[in-house]
């Protein structure tokens, strides 16, 4: 790797702030200054300096966020706002992707990640990771549903899914809403709206707070982020 690139990599600026650094003798390789950017360079191995400041190589970048509602989950879009627009500067890769998706009026966890292989190894159907959900939803949920869910709700257009976990929570008489938590291993489109719209109830509002092995974190603000622990993405790894 050369080290313009591995600096390009790491953020440190653009092409050509990195070319004005190397330019200035503020690159140094094994303590030596890098006369050009095309010097190759070792991550594994090889110092890279800027100044004092030692520069390490890190290839995968793994992020939690809380998505609030209103936001695509989307790399770009030219009319609407994106989770990627809530990244900082010093955060912000290009090569950073949301892992699935929310819808724009879901709010949640949301695992964001530049790791391409894991990303489809956790999205895979035969191995789709478990999702729950905590939502309002209108009307009085109850037993028969939580039986529904479990042996596979059969969607209005005919769809067949998969068995899943409905946890009645709370009701409120006065609102006429429950609060309920549903457990997924499948992904199909507006799934837990659809699947109370089966029951002739609506979602009144739906935030995901699991995903795999990963838990939303109470503290962490809608529109907010933050990286995962070592521990926390070897637990992703073992998904």
């Amino acid at each position: 790797m050369r080290v313009d690139k591995f600096l390009h990599d790491m953020n440190v600026g653009t092409r050509s702030q990195i070319r004005k650094l190397i330019k200035e003798k503020a690159v140094f390789v094994n303590d030596v200054v890098a006369k050009s950017g095309r010097v190759k360079v070792d991550p594994v191995v090889d110092q890279v300096r800027l100044g004092e400041q030692v520069i390490t190589y890190q290839q995968y970048f793994y992020f939690m966020m809380n998505k609030p509602l209103g936001v695509v989950t989307a790399t770009e879009d030219r009319k609407q706002k994106t989770v990627m627009d809530l990244f900082n500067k010093v955060d912000f890769r290009k090569d950073l992707f949301p892992v699935g998706r929310l819808d724009k009026d879901t709010e949640g966890l949301l695992l964001i990640t530049n790791n391409g292989p894991l990303a489809h190894q956790l999205l895979a159907p035969e191995r789709h990771v478990q999702k729950t959900y905590e939502a309002v939803v209108t009307g009085q949920i109850t037993d028969p549903a939580v039986k529904q869910f479990a042996d596979g709700i059969v969607l209005k257009d005919g769809t067949q899914l998969k068995p899943a976990d409905l946890t009645i929570l709370n009701y409120s008489a006065l609102d006429e809403q429950t609060l309920v938590h549903v457990t997924l291993k499948e992904g199909k489109y507006h799934q837990v709206r659809r699947m109370f719209g089966s029951l002739g109830e609506r979602v009144v509002s739906l935030k995901r707070i699991s995903f795999g092995p990963l838990q939303l974190e109470e503290g962490l603000l809608p529109g907010t982020y933050r990286e995962l622990s070592d521990e926390e993405i070897e637990k992703l790894k073992t998904e």
